[in-house]
């Protein structure tokens, strides 16, 4: 029998429809809920994700939504 991951860390968050539709699509597939879902993409992004390509997606939503204050 699989292990069971725990999720020590508990944070609210606010997500778009579309980030949140696409979360959605994504637990329908692999049915493994919204946290575990996260915990994959974020912790084995490096797995999937071009490097370059991210680098270019995260400025350009810094160039049309710029970033938060960090204060």
């Amino acid at each position: 029998m699989p292990a069971r991951l725990a999720l020590p860390v508990r944070r609210s968050m606010n997500l778009t429809e579309a980030a949140y539709d696409r979360l959605r699509d994504l637990n329908a597939k692999y049915g493994l809920g919204n946290n575990y879902l996260l915990v994959v993409l974020l912790e084995r992004l490096d797995e999937f994700a071009d490097e370059d390509r991210m680098d270019e997606a995260f400025q350009g939503f810094i160039a049309e939504y710029g970033a938060p204050d960090r204060s």
